[in-house]
């Protein structure tokens, strides 16, 4: 009876004992203790000669922006003047379209845009040579193709090297004074000639307007000679320097 006994007292302080132990374990879970994963690290961390504090951040100091001073003003872009000769070739223009220059010069006969074209460029300064030239007025006025016609001023002008082919895509880099020509039906040829005596706009959104004779006008708008007058038709200019 009295192992027995002992025996049973044996497991009670035994089964007190684990109880005990087991609570404590219990509240170690809400402890700070690394888990097993994080200890493998720091052990990984020790072979590797890094101690667990180099792992934590440092807060670099962030350099202090140097001072840029005031604002500087930006001068906005302004439309290139005329030349004296460009604006010598706009004033005859602008004189000629309706009062034909007929003490000076002839008169084509339903086709006279080039001829007034021809003269503006006389004067703006240019000289007659072997292939654009023209002689006399009234009955006895006498000519070259170049003179006259819009493809042949079209040849003549790309040959001399008197003026640089622009598209209507470039529009920004039309001057006062530039040669403008059209394609009507876009065979390849040029169907009407005239030089530009205003121009709005810039960038992207630059709208072009010309002097001519036959349709007779001082100021065209190219977009209207293009989209309403002939729809379809294509633009082109002739810069001079």
């Amino acid at each position: 009876m009295l192992l027995t006994r002992r025996f049973r007292i044996g497991v009670v302080v035994l089964v007190l004992g684990g109880l005990v132990a087991g609570t404590a374990a219990v509240a170690s879970l809400g402890d700070d203790e690394p888990s097993s994963a994080a200890r493998a690290e720091g052990a990984r961390d020790t072979v590797a000669g890094k101690s667990s504090a180099s792992k934590a951040p440092t807060a670099t100091p962030r350099a202090a922006p140097a001072d840029a001073g005031a604002p500087v003003a930006v001068a906005q872009p302004k439309p290139t003047p005329a030349t004296p000769g460009a604006e010598a070739q706009v004033a005859y223009l602008l004189a000629h379209w309706t009062s034909y220059n007929t003490a000076d010069y002839g008169v084509v006969a339903e086709n006279d845009c080039v001829n007034f074209t021809s003269q503006s460029l006389i004067q703006r300064g240019w000289a007659m040579d072997d292939a654009w030239w023209s002689k006399g007025k009234g009955g006895s006025f006498t000519h070259s193709a170049a003179w006259i016609s819009s493809t042949a001023m079209m040849r003549y002008l790309a040959s001399s090297g008197r003026a640089t082919e622009l598209t209507d895509d470039q529009r920004d880099e039309v001057k006062l004074g530039d040669i403008a020509q059209f394609d009507w039906d876009n065979s390849g040829d040029r169907d009407h000639t005239g030089v530009v005596t205003r121009i709005e706009g810039s960038g992207d959104n630059v709208e072009i307007f010309y002097s001519g004779h036959t349709d007779d006008t001082d100021y065209r708008s190219v977009d209207y000679a293009i989209t309403e007058k002939h729809p379809g038709a294509t633009a082109y200019y002739w810069s001079i320097p």
